[in-house]
């Protein structure tokens, strides 16, 4: 389905995932360091305590990744570079797997994420709350967020009110006089979904459904308690940094900022002047977040920008590397905390955060970041997931994880268009079985 073939503009909506036999998933992690493919299967899978959430088990069967080109900042700018490294490692992804895919679960970082909160009330004049008034509360809701330059990523009921009492879980059989709903709603603009479509059909493939890259990476970094009681989770990658904030089981907002690891290597490509290769190398092996009396002592060799042979490799203090590098780090960290702050879920957040993305890597992050967001950090890898090789088990990954991790939780959200109830209590919940009645009856 084209994002401007439906009427109302939707976008692809994956469709629910079967409960009694396996499913092969697979899925496109489109960044601006690196595109990662991973086709994975899905099994259902008992209730258990690790994981509740958790309705199947995820073995990955096939992962294929490729260095980035044609995207800055998380926006593609130059569509064949992307179609280039997308067919790519989609091929390697498949030959490892021994099978083809034709569609694929997208992630989106650009596009302007946007995070509301809409609220809607109907009247119930005493009655008790029956399935069909939840499905038009729903639906009031949804139909304010509807806009024509945008597109709703997520829109996911955080909760429910009965005569102003709020928090309320699941309404349904309940009396009163007027049931409302706070709707999390999460938008994109849609030119930048259009042309992410765009690059993934002219590799021959569809796009089965579009996630904000923050609700995958937070899905697949965050622990069940973190969920629950609220934390954030901070995606550092090359090209930009995203923030999602998860509580009572739910996504309740989502940001983005257009900073990342690339930045600080570019900084010290210009600083140091050198080519962005050895930047990166420097970074990685020198670079730290946090200043180290060491540094003053250690002098390192910077490799020149020229091919002549006669140019010599220019020495500087490796504490010129870890400033240049804690400037940005720092920047980045406290525009994150401003984020926070200004969305109103500082509260919720708490003092939980949990880092995670490739640039959360770099030696003495945590720490920065405890002293900058004055919260407990520390630093989350993709969870409950087998068969990934050990160089796909760091944070880098958590975004491609996280969009295995999504079809589990793809129904919790609820569609304008109708399709789609939530249910935070398991498959088999009087709630989730309404939400299965009223796809079938409408």
């Amino acid at each position: 389905m084209s994002l401007f073939g439906s009427a109302n503009f939707g976008l692809p909506r994956l469709k629910p995932l079967p409960s009694k036999r396996s499913h092969v998933v697979s899925v496109l992690d489109i960044g601006s360091t690196k595109v990662v493919c991973m086709i994975g299967r899905l099994t259902p899978r008992a209730e258990s305590q690790i994981l509740p959430g958790r309705t199947h088990s995820i073995e990955v069967i096939g992962i294929g990744h490729q260095k980035s080109r044609g995207v800055k900042n998380g926006v593609i700018a130059d569509l064949d570079a992307v179609e280039s490294v997308v067919r790519l490692a989609v091929d390697a992804a498949e030959r490892m797997a021994g099978l083809t895919i034709d569609s694929l679960i997208v992630n989106v970082s650009a596009g302007r994420l946007q995070s509301d909160v809409y609220t809607a009330t109907i009247d119930l004049g005493g009655q008790e709350v029956e399935a069909n008034d939840l499905k038009k509360v729903l639906a009031a809701a949804g139909h304010q967020s509807l806009r024509t330059d945008r597109a709703i990523l997520h829109s996911l009921p955080t909760g429910f009110s009965l005569d102003g009492e709020r928090g309320i879980r699941d309404p349904l059989a309940m009396f009163g006089d007027v049931l409302g709903v706070d709707m999390h709603v999460l938008t994109a603009e849609r030119p930048a979904l259009k042309n992410l479509e765009l690059c993934v059909n002219r590799a021959h493939l569809s796009v089965e459904g579009m996630v904000a890259t923050p609700y995958a990476s937070g899905l697949a970094a965050l622990v069940d308690d973190e969920v629950e009681l609220g934390c954030a989770a901070i995606d550092m990658g090359g090209g930009t940094t995203t923030i999602s904030v998860f509580a009572e089981g739910k996504l309740v907002h989502a940001d983005a900022v257009g900073l990342g690891g690339h930045h600080v290597t570019t900084d010290l490509a210009r600083g140091l002047s050198t080519r962005i290769e050895d930047a990166e190398r420097l970074k990685v092996v020198h670079g730290s977040a946090l200043p180290n009396s060491a540094d003053e002592r250690g002098i390192i060799s910077v490799p020149p920008i020229g091919e002549d042979d006669r140019d010599q490799p220019t020495h500087v203090p490796r504490a010129l590397v870890s400033r240049i590098v804690r400037a940005r780090i720092e920047e980045t960290l406290e525009l994150i905390r401003d984020r926070i702050q200004r969305s109103g879920f500082s509260p919720i957040v708490g003092k939980r955060i949990v880092l995670t993305g490739g640039a959360s890597q770099l030696t003495g992050l945590p720490e920065a970041a405890r002293r900058i967001l004055a919260r407990n950090v520390r630093i989350g890898r993709p969870l409950g997931v087998s068969g990934l090789p050990a160089a796909a088990k760091g944070p880098a990954f958590s975004t491609a994880v996280g969009l295995m991790i999504y079809p589990q939780v793809a129904d919790l959200e609820t569609h304008a268009a109708g399709s789609g109830m939530f249910s935070t209590l398991g498959g088999n919940s009087r709630f989730a079985r309404m939400g299965q009645w009223l796809k079938e009856s409408f």
